[in-house]
């Protein structure tokens, strides 16, 4: 699923092709890609008409486009959405879910989603903030967010450091891949029990999660198939740049040693088995 960085990769495309255009028309050709929305496709369309576009925001992983009429389109990509700036006279792709043509008559932009898991809704009087998505945490990157503040509220929870990090009520943003990269690089295995970590361990963890996501940016995210591409359909390569997600059995960069996958929450968890020793005993 993309993480802050793909998702910030797609916000900037979106940003640069759509702010200040006005909406001519959208079209619904999946009533799932809408059903967040509990007005329906109809009143989805309605509303998008004849409004003007002011740009592309961001809460961890959640999109949203605020609107001149002081609404917001929120977006969450799911597996595998996709937003796609084309030509009006492109093919349609084989999982176009909705379109949005502009009045200019310029190039079109597409919500595209195989497995159907994203969606777009309209948000009313959502333009500064959508209610929908108020109770996200703020991530690294956002301006109100302090650092110091997150790092006491991790080890104030009772849980493993990874579940604390995958809460995005904690920091948005950081999925299982930037997680797993965070704790590889400062040594943590995703059991280690949060309320033992010290408030220096806390800091530099969340300094690791900002640290990789920010080099994750600059790649334009990590892809590992298809699935997820920017605006204009291209991949991001930070994959090239993974020291544990994805590379069970491979030399630990650090160490040598193999990188162990290990079952966590219904996905993959990977770590060096040297570096990041699991912790004696669980979280309470």
């Amino acid at each position: 699923m993309p993480e802050l960085p793909e998702v910030e990769t797609v916000r900037q495309g979106v940003e640069r092709w759509v702010t200040g255009r006005t909406v001519a028309a959208a079209e619904v050709l999946h009533p799932r890609a809408v059903r967040r929305h509990v007005a329906g496709a109809e009143d989805f369309v309605a509303a998008l008409r004849g409004v003007k576009v002011l740009g592309a925001r961001r809460r961890g992983k959640y999109l949203w486009l605020p609107l001149d009429s002081g609404d917001a389109v929120v977006g969450h990509l799911g597996m595998s959405g996709q937003l796609l700036v084309q030509p009006p006279d492109a093919e349609d792709e084989k999982h176009l879910r909705i379109r949005f043509r502009f009045e200019d008559g310029e190039s079109e932009l597409r919500f595209v989603d195989q497995r159907t898991f994203g969606g777009l809704a309209l948000s009313r009087g959502g333009a500064e903030l959508p209610a929908e998505i108020a109770h996200i945490a703020l991530d690294p990157f956002d301006a109100g967010y302090r650092e110091a503040a997150v790092a006491a509220a991790l080890r104030a929870r009772k849980t493993e450091v990874k579940r604390a990090l995958l809460d995005q009520t904690l920091i948005s943003g950081v999925g299982n891949i930037y997680a797993d990269e965070a704790l590889w690089r400062a040594k943590l295995h995703g059991g280690r029990p949060t309320d033992r970590l010290s408030q220096a361990v806390a800091l530099t963890l969340l300094g690791h999660c900002r640290d990789v996501m920010a080099e994750a940016m600059v790649a334009g995210g990590t892809s590992f198939d298809a699935l997820y591409v920017n605006v204009n359909g291209e991949s991001g390569y930070f994959d090239r740049s993974l020291n544990a997600y994805g590379r069970e059995g491979e030399p630990c960069s650090r160490c040598g040693s193999a990188i162990r996958r290990e079952s966590f929450m219904n996905r993959s968890s990977f770590s060096c088995p040297r570096c990041q020793p699991k912790p004696r005993l669980s979280a309470r």
